[in-house]
């Protein structure tokens, strides 16, 4: 049998784990074996982290939440009670951000769920949201702009209408003469 020489492949093989591999400290990032060793376990790392990271947020938020909550007095778990009981339908992430950002309507939120906590039955306002004031704006702008295409209709003169055949055209020039 024929010897086969793979030293191109191995090379490339063992370069491309060692590109990855930059930036790791001491011989991890210089030689193959411990380079190798050390991305397997990084990409063990960063997929367990991948899920603990959506944990981690999750925890971050709440505490965000309970914070906010303890400055109007109420609990974490009474605030998210009365949401629930109240039919208002938030996550998390979009609380935590209304608490840091805007504590007015946070205070608001934690009023209508100690109301309903007390029973009292939450209706919502009417609000518009934005896709709807953008989809009447266009309605607006849309009639505004065939009103405008009816008067200039209208304004305009009456001409003769011809054709653009070369023989009205012919026919055009020799009137204009």
């Amino acid at each position: 049998m024929t010897r086969v020489k793979g030293g191109t492949v191995a090379r490339a093989r063992r370069k491309k784990v060692l590109k990855e591999a930059k930036g790791y400290f001491g011989s991890k990032h210089r030689l193959y074996k411990t380079a190798h060793e050390q991305l397997m376990h990084s990409g063990q790392y960063a997929f367990r982290d991948r899920r603990q990271n959506k944990r981690n947020f999750r925890k971050l938020w709440i505490t965000r939440i309970n914070a906010a909550c303890r400055e109007n007095e109420i609990s974490y778990s009474r605030f998210i009670e009365g949401l629930n009981k109240a039919g208002i339908e938030i996550n998390r992430k979009m609380l935590s951000e209304i608490a840091i950002n805007d504590s007015a309507s946070f205070t608001e939120m934690v009023k209508i769920a100690k109301d309903a906590l007390n029973g009292k039955k939450y209706e919502p306002k009417a609000a518009e949201t934005k896709a709807e004031k953008k989809s009447e704006e266009k309605v607006e702008v849309k009639e505004k702009k065939t009103t405008e295409k009816k008067e200039t209709v209208k304004k305009a003169p009456a001409t003769k209408t011809t054709t653009k055949t070369s023989a009205a055209k012919k026919t055009t020039k020799k009137e204009e003469k």
